[in-house]
């Protein structure tokens, strides 16, 4: 379940965001911040929704299709919605038909930490956020020109600045 506040939009209408209502209950939230957050999972598990806690620490997957970012046409700054880390501009987003968001590039080359995934009988390279370190989904080399690179990225670890 991804939540949106609606109440937000109205707050500031050049930098809206999705999913605020996570963003209030977890004070380590904050784009600002340059430096990794390193906690424990008994306080993400108490911050985060238990969705977001599924996929974010403990490698979940969303199901397909159920993004609200997935066909979402937003312009951008998409955000880990567990700590605030810029990780993509909506333009490097490109609909992949994959079932979720997919990008081609992220914002900067530390914004993502690339691992080995061998899991499920298959080869491939699972991504996290470069700050907090939570699953965001995997890498494939299948996407457009000009890296040729497919992120697919679990839609409930995003949340989006306008």
């Amino acid at each position: 379940m991804t939540l949106i506040s609606f109440s937000a939009c109205a707050q500031s209408p050049t930098k809206q965001k999705t999913n605020t209502t996570m963003e209030k209950n977890n004070p380590y939230y904050n784009p600002n911040r340059k430096e990794a957050v390193v906690i424990s999972e008994d306080v993400w598990k108490n911050i985060l929704s238990p969705e977001v806690y599924q996929i974010a620490r403990q490698k979940g997957t969303e199901r397909p299709f159920t993004s609200e970012f997935e066909n979402s046409k937003e312009v951008g700054t998409f955000h880990c919605v567990a700590c605030g880390n810029a990780l993509f501009k909506s333009t490097a987003k490109f609909e992949s038909g994959c079932g979720w968001p997919s990008f081609f590039e992220p914002i900067t080359k530390d914004a993502i930490i690339y691992l080995p995934d061998n899991s499920h009988g298959m080869k491939r390279t699972e991504v996290e956020c470069g700050k907090c370190k939570a699953h965001l989904g995997h890498v494939f080399e299948d996407g457009p020109p000009p890296t040729g690179l497919r992120y697919c990225i679990n839609g409930v670890i995003l949340t989006i600045e306008k």
